[in-house]
């Protein structure tokens, strides 16, 4: 009876330790989101042109994509919804569709999806809290490029039960030239400056206030190829996608509930944190053309995961899950 006693309440210690989060283990991946609408709630492409989509055309409707770098083939393309006051379009059923630049050879509808850029309380930074055209969500879409070359791609809400559509975003899906690193590829290793290179003054690599010094510890060259890294290269304070203070806000929670022996990174994009004073050297050697990238490398060295612009927590601890 008292082995029995005592193993009920080893059973109980450890269904409380595994209730308050008291391992070092990652949380659960969040769950994935659900599309934001379903393939029937918009016009079918049929591989026909831009001018058929009986949807309302104009100025209503701002796309603002945060993804700049494609493929042939599938890609995830994040982007916002804004009204013509700047304010976020929130939690509407959104489709893409893709066609050559003349509008002929319509694609789609591709449904997007909605990724909330939240974090918990003690995570928002005030460089997040304070600028109010900070992200608050963003939607995503995986879809396929048929062709190389310059293209469009269209947004199409459903608002207040009529199709709204954004006007055109030119895409170019470039053949060869210096892309950033891809999925499979070994990560660049570089040297990134950490506060014991800069005398522990963390404003001298970290434009986020307060700045998020755990972040700021290991250098991408001593750690790729031996430990999973995530690597977060943005800057909170010059972002021109507005999206960087939200990204390196959810990298820090992440890191949270991340096992121990992942390393977190965050590398600033401009030399001395001057926008005219150019990119730093490990932005440059990654071949980085817009901010914010973030990526996941698995302890073998090689890309797992990588988020041109915005992303959500859910999505980051998702890649991190398959890298530990």
């Amino acid at each position: 009876m008292r082995r029995t006693q005592l193993t009920l309440v080893a059973l109980l210690v450890a269904a409380l330790v595994a209730g308050c989060g008291g391992t070092d283990e990652a949380s659960a991946p969040a769950p994935q989101p659900e599309l934001s609408g379903k393939p029937a709630d918009f016009p079918r492409a049929r591989g026909g042109t831009l001018e058929e989509i009986q949807a309302e055309k104009g100025r209503s409707l701002v796309f603002r994509p945060t993804v700049k770098d494609l493929k042939r083939g599938m890609n995830r393309y994040g982007f916002a919804l804004y009204d013509v006051a700047g304010k976020q379009v929130l939690g509407a059923a959104v489709a893409l569709y893709t066609a050559r630049k003349d509008g002929k050879g319509l694609h789609g509808p591709y449904i997007a999806r909605s990724e909330s850029l939240k974090v918990s309380g003690p995570f928002q930074s005030r460089t997040t809290a304070s600028d109010p055209s900070a992200a608050k969500a963003i939607y995503v879409a995986e879809v396929p490029f048929h062709r190389w070359g310059d293209q469009i791609v269209v947004a199409i809400a459903r608002l207040d039960g009529r199709l709204v559509m954004a006007s055109p975003y030119s895409a170019d899906v470039v053949r060869g030239g210096a892309h950033p690193p891809d999925v499979g590829d070994r990560a660049i290793r570089v040297h990134t400056r950490t506060l014991a290179d800069v005398g522990g003054d963390a404003a001298q690599i970290d434009t986020r206030v307060p700045p998020a010094t755990d972040l700021l510890e290991d250098d991408l060259f001593d750690v790729v190829g031996k430990r999973p890294v995530v690597i977060t290269f943005a800057t909170p304070a010059l972002c021109q996608s507005r999206v960087c203070g939200p990204v390196v806000d959810i990298v820090e929670q992440a890191k949270a509930h991340a096992p121990r022996d992942v390393a977190f990174i965050h590398q600033e994009i401009y030399q001395d944190n001057v926008v005219k004073r150019g990119i730093q050297g490990p932005v440059a050697a990654w071949r980085l053309q817009t901010e914010p990238w973030t990526y996941v490398i698995s302890r073998s060295g090689r890309i797992a995961a990588r988020f041109e612009g915005a992303f959500s927590l859910g999505e980051l601890e998702r890649a991190i899950a398959k890298v530990t």
